[in-house]
């Protein structure tokens, strides 16, 4: 018997974490912390596993929300394994220092709980093994007497850099965990690619569950929604912050932008960008012949931008046309993106576009759902601000769409599907739909805390 426990990410988006137990062996699938919690709120609930067998992790990719509470499980059992592939190792190091900071800021001095240390995530990185994409490999649990092993092999998700959805077998049952999935090009990347056999157990992210699909184009059809609209601030004199999450949609963005100034679709105008993300834009350089890219011969660093940290004076930005892309994707208090949204709020001809999903707890969500003339608190304690800019929300999607999400189900044929990684009306979409289309599987939503048997 299999036994399924989340342990976070469960009936939301943030913290994913789930155990999974095969025969004695514990294996953790993803170790992630929620963006809009802080301190130890933000943590998966690791108690849950506290008197349970955990012998390795296995990360589907190196985002917040999937991989950053991972010093925090070492820590509790320091004999855990790492496995992940080779990008998401090295995103990792990237991510994980990014995240000391502001771990330590949030914990402070909780004596029941230290924040991690840029020495712990150097030792750290040195242990995390990376195994290559559709490789098979075997594991079986070393610390509690297991000696039946398991057979794992990582799959393309199509998401970001380095991510993949990951198969477990064990006495030829195949559970398969999508991560983050995406079956549609974007402009760096290409869609997944998924396993060709049935499986029995199907572990299945719901982001866009409950987005109505005639609202989320393919990523080109997008560009060229996004073209029309930038190209009316442009030829107005005016500027566009794009605020992007680092990792991911940074590049695909910045790529998106250059590839319509090639072809002529958008006027060439100075780009700004900077921080963390340029790091993981030359990371998305060295591995474009190691992963699955739609053009190996582009390349991030052939972008003429300009590093938005060495303009001290933002009302720089608006003396001519120009597009600053800017973390954070949400606008979080104290990011690049939410200090400049404060300036662009007040520039008539210009204009802010939102081009991924916003937390409705963030600044970001604010924004976005601001209108001209309005005014808006981005926080507490601030003073509102009169809305004068233009606001325009886009829809560049690194997840499959509902249908798509579908489709999956369709593909692998499963016999039990577990819903995790969305809203309840997200899951209550997608599972109604599998009950409705297919006869065979049995579909649960995952609740934290609550085991499921398979």
């Amino acid at each position: 018997m299999i036994k399924f426990l989340p342990l976070g990410g469960a009936g939301e988006i943030g913290a994913n974490c789930y155990y999974l137990n095969i025969a004695g062996t514990g294996i953790v699938l993803d170790c992630g912390m929620h963006p809009q919690k802080t301190g130890l709120d933000s943590l998966p609930d690791f108690s849950l596993i506290e008197n349970l067998p955990v012998d390795y992790v296995l990360i589907s990719h190196a985002h917040q929300d999937h991989l950053t509470s991972l010093p925090f499980l070492v820590k509790q059992h320091p004999y855990i394994k790492v496995i992940t592939s080779r990008q998401t190792r090295d995103l990792a190091e990237l991510t994980l220092h990014n995240s000391v900071a502001i771990m330590q800021k949030q914990l402070g001095k909780d004596d029941n709980f230290q924040a991690y240390t840029h020495e712990e995530i150097d030792l750290l990185s040195q242990t995390i093994d990376f195994k290559p994409i559709k490789d098979v490999f075997e594991i079986e649990g070393y610390k509690h007497n297991s000696s039946e092993s398991i057979k794992i092999s990582f799959h393309d998700a199509g998401h970001i850099l380095g991510s993949v959805s990951i198969m477990l077998e064990h006495n030829s049952k195949k559970i398969f965990y999508t991560g983050d999935i995406n079956l549609t090009n974007q402009t760096l990347l290409k869609g997944c690619e998924l396993p060709r056999e049935k499986v029995d157990t199907l572990i299945l992210e719901c982001t866009y569950g409950a987005s109505d699909s005639s609202q989320i184009l393919t990523w080109s059809k997008e560009a060229e929604r996004f073209a029309a609209e930038a190209n009316k601030i442009l030829n107005n004199g005016g500027s566009i912050l794009i605020p992007v999450f680092a990792l991911g949609k940074m590049q695909e963005m910045l790529s998106t932008i250059w590839k319509l100034m090639e072809k002529r679709k958008l006027p060439v105008v100075d780009i700004y960008t900077g921080g963390i993300g340029t790091k993981i834009n030359r990371l998305y350089d060295v591995n474009r012949y190691l992963v699955n890219v739609n053009d190996t011969e582009f390349q991030l660093k052939s972008i003429p931008y300009k590093n938005l940290n060495d303009v001290e004076n933002p009302e720089e930005f608006f003396k001519n046309p120009c597009i600053v892309v800017a973390s954070s994707g949400m606008m979080i208090e104290g990011t690049a993106s939410f200090k400049l949204a404060k300036h662009w709020l007040k520039q008539r001809n210009s204009a802010i576009f939102v081009v991924g999903y916003m937390d409705e707890n963030t600044p970001g969500f604010k924004i976005s759902n601001a209108k001209k003339n309005d005014k808006i608190k981005l926080s507490d304690f601030s003073e509102p601000i009169d809305v004068k800019c233009s606001i325009k929300q886009f829809k560049f999607s690194a997840h499959s769409n509902r249908e798509g999400l579908i489709e999956i189900v369709r593909r692998l044929k499963p016999s039990n599907v577990i819903l995790v990684h969305g809203d309840e009306q997200a899951i209550s979409w997608v599972g109604n739909q599998i009950l409705k289309i297919f006869k065979t599987p049995k579909v649960f939503q995952a609740e934290t805390g609550i085991q499921i048997k398979i």
